[in-house]
């Protein structure tokens, strides 16, 4: 039986998941939520995930919420992307809290509040603010990743895909592949992986978002 996911295209959290379902080789199944018109806060919604947030995974019995812990959950149980020993697993986990932290947990809101929200409710203070505090994040791992095509080891891992979950988007949140050349080389290692894809190509969009 396939994995569902319960995903939107516009949510980098849940194409964190899905890629990771898609470069592991595991079969899954995109389940829309009408995000737009706030299923994620439909009491359907909200026995599934108490959290009303979108991704939600299901495989079987199992049903997963946050982006981290279902990418640990798809490499634990693929034997796929997780780096290959105990060090190595502690330095993919360690990006994947930089990026919780520091990285998709600026863009994706500094993201929405940019394109999604209405134009009478964006703040440009607030905004400024995560933009300085994104651009200082990807300047550290555009420091990591000279001389490297990984963030944790040779090979893709779970970290790379949760630090570039957001770093695909085309809408405007700052950020410029042009003034990252590392991050820019790194973002096209990935996305020459077999199978990758881009979130609108992976997923149905919600909020008006190009398909």
């Amino acid at each position: 039986m396939s994995m569902k996911l319960h995903c939107f295209a516009e949510s980098g959290n849940a194409y964190k998941v899905a890629l990771t379902l898609t470069l592991a080789e595991e079969p899954w199944e995109p389940v829309f939520v009408d995000f737009a018109k706030g299923a994620t806060r439909s009491p359907a919604f909200r026995a599934l995930n108490v959290m009303g947030e979108v991704p939600v995974l299901e495989d079987g019995d199992t049903v997963l919420s946050q982006s981290g812990v279902m990418q640990d959950y798809i490499s634990s149980k693929t034997g796929k992307l997780g780096g290959k020993s105990a060090a190595e697993r502690r330095e993919v986990l360690r990006w994947m809290f930089f990026d919780n932290h520091k990285v998709s947990g600026i863009a994706g809101p500094l993201r929405f509040n940019m394109n999604f929200l209405p134009e009478e409710k964006r703040n440009a203070d607030v905004n400024a603010f995560m933009a300085m505090r994104l651009a200082s994040a990807l300047k550290v791992m555009e420091a990591h990743l000279e001389g490297r095509n990984w963030l944790a080891g040779d090979e893709i891992t779970i970290a790379d895909i949760a630090c570039c979950g957001y770093l695909f988007y085309t809408e405007d949140f700052t950020f410029d592949r042009a003034d990252y050349p590392n991050i820019n080389r790194w973002l096209d290692g990935i996305a020459a992986q077999p199978g990758w894809k881009h979130p609108y190509d992976l997923m149905q969009p919600a909020l008006g978002a190009p398909a």
